[in-house]
């Protein structure tokens, strides 16, 4: 379990795959310092194991199926990544509940300037969106972010902040990149996945909830 706050950016030294597998081989000194081999890392939203660890350097590996779903297999080296080590008890919980778990990708259609910040339009499938909720909660290459315009047939829109600028690599974005996208759980759990299959274009509504049963009071027990 993660919480969508970025503790490092690290960059990618190598990447080979074999068997379907991909190792990857990440510079970054304070998560390198603390990770134990098997810990979990989100490596720019996608949960990965340490495998193995080399004073600044770390490795992870990845499956195919995590290659066809992210955008792990449009990464190079010396690229960017957002790193988060799994949360440990005590640790606060300052963003969202993020499981390192990408339902799939989408793609920057629009970035504009406000003051300081960024407003940034992501599209992304109609079945995705069916996740979003005005004000909720996405995690966007790993980083825990509001939808503050939105939610839109097929897209929504964040602002980004000069702080998530400076610790992201979204000072970098540009209108064409895909991005790793993770639904909020606690939406995906409330709506339940058979609901939306069957109609994405639905809303939540309390009606919808208590037909499934929410919230109705149990029989007193007797026994």
């Amino acid at each position: 379990m993660f919480t969508g706050l970025i503790k490092e950016v690290g960059k990618l030294r190598s990447m080979a795959s074999r068997g379907g597998v991909t190792r990857l081989d990440i510079e970054a000194p304070a998560t390198a310092g603390t990770a134990g081999v098997g810990d979990s890392i989100s490596v720019s939203g996608i949960c990965l194991t340490v495998t193995a660890l080399a004073g600044r350097l770390f490795s992870v590996e990845a499956a195919s199926e995590t290659r066809r779903l992210t955008t792990l297999k449009q990464w190079r080296r010396g690229d960017r990544l957002h790193l988060e080590p799994a949360l440990r008890v005590g640790d606060p919980l300052d963003g969202h509940y993020v499981q390192g778990h990408v339902d799939g990708t989408g793609t920057v259609s629009k970035i504009r300037k406000a003051g300081g910040s960024l407003l940034v339009t992501v599209d992304l499938p109609r079945e995705l969106a069916a996740y979003l909720t005005p004000k909720g909660s996405v995690a966007v290459d790993g980083v825990s972010l509001t939808v503050d315009e939105g939610p839109f047939d097929r897209g929504f829109t964040v602002n980004l902040i000069p702080h998530t600028l400076a610790a992201t690599t979204f000072a970098d974005l540009r209108t064409g990149r895909r991005v790793n996208l993770e639904m909020d759980v606690l939406v995906k759990a409330a709506r339940g996945a058979g609901a939306v299959r069957q109609d994405p274009q639905s809303p939540l509504t309390v009606d919808r909830v208590l037909a499934r049963g929410f919230g109705r009071r149990r029989p007193p027990r007797t026994g």
